[in-house]
């Protein structure tokens, strides 16, 4: 069976889109983002696609591709979209597809559905991404215990940003996960600066061997 993960974030801006272009590249993949909400300037779909620089047809098209840049169930509102939960199954590829969602776990995706409810659906393996600023603890743990009520096995969690290994190590003790690495914010951001930083900071074979459960 073809290899499938879902990319989220403990918040919105974590640095999850940048992880998931590595995640893709390292994999030799393809991605998927099922909503996107706001289309001025590039799109996820479009910056992974530039920072993995895999072919285009690497990038499936999205479910929903909503105007307005806001949570997902105000976008479509506004778009005069209902966004069906039936749409968003993950699609078949004959490579690893990595799927990225918008923003945190709790986003709403209409009036009745939020995003972990249709991870609980999935039953898909989960990497959370983390920012390592202040905050980041109160915002994970917050993020590992929906998962986990749930019953959505957790790979592991991967930050990104300046080290911070006191809530780092907090995280993945209290919340009972398995610390995957840290990438660090690149400057310039290149695909090239980004594969390199990509396998230093995480070992791909390791995250794909984890259990669900466990740090």
């Amino acid at each position: 069976m073809t290899i499938q993960i879902v990319i989220a974030g403990t918040d919105t801006d974590v640095g999850k889109t940048v992880f998931a272009a590595g995640l893709m590249r390292a994999l030799d993949g393809c991605y998927w983002k099922p909503v996107q909400a706001g289309l001025d300037g590039e799109t996820d779909s479009e910056i992974v696609c530039r920072l993995s620089a895999l072919q285009a047809d690497r990038i499936l098209p999205e479910a929903y591709r909503l105007t307005m840049p806001a949570s997902p169930h105000l976008a479509a509102e506004r778009d005069g979209v209902a966004i069906d939960a039936a749409r968003l199954k993950p699609p078949r590829a004959e490579r690893p597809l990595v799927i990225e969602l918008a923003g945190g776990l709790a986003v709403p995706l209409s009036r009745q559905l939020l995003q972990v409810d249709l991870l609980a659906r999935w039953k898909l393996p989960v990497i959370l991404c983390a920012s390592t600023r202040l905050g980041t603890i109160n915002h994970s743990l917050l993020s590992i215990e929906a998962l986990k009520r749930r019953a959505i096995p957790i790979l592991g969690i991967a930050f990104i940003g300046g080290e911070n290994a006191d809530s780092q190590s907090a995280i993945c003790a209290m919340g009972g996960v398995k610390h995957l690495g840290r990438l660090p914010h690149l400057e310039p951001l290149t695909p090239d600066a980004l594969a390199k930083a990509f396998a230093v900071s995480f070992n791909v074979a390791d995250i794909l061997g984890l259990g669900a459960s466990g740090p």
